[in-house]
């Protein structure tokens, strides 16, 4: 049996999932028509990044990328998040989520959207990894290694940022931010935007500084990771309403749950 606490966090981790999962896949869908033959997004073009060194490769993944068996791989899973939501994970669903991403991440050359895909890339492989203890080890413990992993994974993440933001001096003197909102949804920005005014640029850096490199501070207490937790909300809802990077909000929150967690984790 599942505590309580784990309980929780693994359904929360499971909605979530599933929910951001079927978001990015019905982006795909819409998407399908400019990658068919003759589309902006035609595969035909993509696959020159295979060596031809590796004809087997690419003859399963033209196998895959044509148009029918591409859209009915979207569908699948378009099912298998909705199935995320409403019956949770097991180890054949983990598995296919796992592997259907890696084959977005090459149909895509990497990335259709940045660290959002290679988060989720993080919650699918945190997913596989639990289910595949649990065979062995019991569910328990197969939850727990999932949401250490992607906890710790997550708190990396913002600590990187943080630091990256913190060892450079235009972060550091609030000029990168309105520099950044100019290309934003609502860029260029009003020349005067109280984000043009250096005061308010530089506390609000400081304040994502400062946060960001401070996220590994949630381990201590649940308390403390309550606060940094809800303060990852509202910054990636400001990514969203500033950038429109859905995406991003999703796959971050997703991984919350672990981090409350594990902040409550007794050594």
């Amino acid at each position: 049996m599942l505590a309580g606490k784990l309980i929780l966090s693994a359904k929360l981790v499971e909605l979530l999932l599933g929910f951001s999962l079927i978001i990015q896949t019905l982006e795909y869908l819409k998407l399908l028509p400019w990658t068919v033959e003759g589309g902006i997004w035609d595969w035909r073009i993509q696959r020159f990044d295979i060596p031809p060194s590796a004809p087997l490769i690419a003859a399963l993944l033209d196998f895959i990328f044509i148009s029918a068996n591409y859209k009915i791989l979207l569908i699948s899973r378009l099912l298998c998040g909705i199935s995320l939501m409403t019956m949770g994970v097991n180890p054949v669903s983990a598995w296919f989520l796992l592997f259907t991403n890696l084959l977005l991440l090459i149909r895509w050359r990497g990335a259709f959207n940045g660290g959002s895909d290679f988060m989720t890339l993080v919650l699918t492989c945190g997913l596989t990894l639990g289910q595949s203890i649990g065979l062995f080890e019991g569910e328990a413990m197969g939850w727990v290694a999932a949401l250490w992993y992607i906890c710790i994974h997550s708190i990396t993440s913002y600590f990187m940022s943080g630091w990256v933001k913190l060892l450079n001096g235009s972060w550091r003197r609030g000029v990168s931010l309105p520099i950044f909102l100019n290309t934003g949804v609502f860029g260029p920005l009003p020349a005067n935007s109280i984000f043009n005014k250096p005061w308010f640029s530089s506390l609000c850096s400081w304040t994502f500084i400062l946060w960001e490199a401070g996220m590994p501070l949630s381990l201590i207490s649940f308390e403390i990771a309550m606060i940094f937790c809800a303060a990852a909300v509202v910054f990636h809802f400001l990514v969203f309403w500033f950038f429109g990077l859905n995406r991003f909000f999703w796959a971050w929150v997703t991984s919350l749950p672990a981090i409350l967690y594990c902040s409550t984790w007794k050594w």
